[in-house]
Parts: structure tokens; sequence; C-alpha cells
């Protein structure tokens, strides 16, 4: 018994080596230019399949790192759903959606890559489907949009998910971008309240008519 529980220690501490050491080279390099070999060489395993041997495919281990985060993200954004239950203030819900984030990653501490990491995801359309199937099957998000989409003025529905894309676009790149420069954890609340702002502007901007030239 003891023997099967020192292996399957070992295979979880490899498993998070492979998990940490992917995530930052696919942010520094991009995913494809990072094969599974070498980030089972920079993960110290001597074995060139160790990476398919835990994870399968590149797509399995992209999901995984993906999936560890998200459940984290999600642990936050239930406990302000949960402060903010009946608002129907739209920067209650904006920050609803924005501090999750911004909180993990100053909970990660600097240097960190998963901002620039979901950066990269955000960049390949068939990449991107992996992050929009995590947030799909998160009620937690979904009830954030939904908060949003409830705080807006009326406007046509192409627009609105049109402006939601952009939100999405602003909180991931602007994240990725202050994430290569911060020293320090507590930096992300600024960085939150900047998005905040930025976001309540874009989302209640008045919709010009489309029929002017």
């Amino acid at each position: 018994m003891a023997a099967i529980n020192l292996r399957t220690s070992r295979a979880e501490t490899t498993r998070e080596r492979i998990l940490t050491v992917a995530e930052r080279l696919f942010a520094e390099r991009g995913v494809f230019a990072v094969s599974n070999r070498q980030i089972g060489e920079a993960a110290g395993q001597g074995n060139n399949t160790a990476v398919g041997y835990h994870f399968g495919t590149k797509t399995d281990l992209i999901r995984a790192i993906t999936a560890g985060h998200t459940r984290h993200i999600d642990q936050i954004r239930d406990r302000l759903l949960a402060e903010h239950e009946g608002s129907t203030a739209l920067r209650d819900w904006v920050v609803v959606t924005v501090r999750p984030l911004t909180d993990h990653l100053a909970a990660l501490g600097t240097p960190s890559w998963y901002a620039r990491f979901a950066a990269q995801l955000m960049t390949d359309p068939a990449l991107r489907d992996i992050m929009t199937a995590e947030a799909l099957h998160s009620p937690a998000i979904q009830a954030a949009a939904a908060g949003i989409s409830a705080g807006l003025p009326e406007m046509p529905d192409d627009i609105r998910a049109e402006r939601h894309d952009m939100v999405r676009a602003l909180i991931v790149h602007t994240c990725a971008e202050r994430e290569r420069t911060l020293t320090s954890g507590d930096e992300w609340r600024s960085v939150e309240a900047h998005l905040v702002d930025a976001i309540v502007g874009l989302l209640s901007a008045p919709v010009s008519d489309r029929g002017a030239p």
C-alpha cells in the first residue's frame, strides 16, 4: 500500500510539474512553437513520452491547464455572486466578471503566466474554442453574463453580443500585457479598477445609427 501511495504521489508531482512548465512555455513562445518533447525536457522528464503518458494530446494538456485555473476562478466568482445577488447595477456585474480573474492572478504571485497563456489561446480559433467551452460550462460565468445583460440598456442582440466579445478580449489581453510587467500581486487590484471603469463605459455607450455614412 505504501508503495502504491508513493507512486501515486510521484505521478501527481510529475503531472503538476508538467502543467506548470507547459503553461510557462506556451505563454512565452506560443502553443504551436512548443513540442511535447520540449515540455518534458523542461519538466525534468527523461522519458520523451512523459507528456503524452500523463495527458494524452497537446489539446488535452491545454484543457487540463485551463480547467485547473477555471476551478479556482469560479470559486472566487461564486462568492461574489452571493454578495451581489439581486443587484441591478451594471458595475456590480462587471466586478463579478473581472475580479475573479485578477484576484486569481494576484494569488499566483509574480511571475505568473496564466494571463499570457490565455491570450495565446484567444489568438487561435481552434484553441479559443477550448476556453469558450470552459466558459459555457461554468454556471458562475453564465450568471455573471446574465447580470451584465440585465443591466444593459436596450440594444440590438448583435450589438450586445459584439460588445460581450469586446469585453472578453479587453480583459484577456489587458491582463496579459500587465502580467509581463507587474512586480507584485497587489498591483492587480489597480488593474481591476481600470478594467471595470473601461468595461462599464464600453457596455453602456450609446449605439450609433448604423445606417449613417
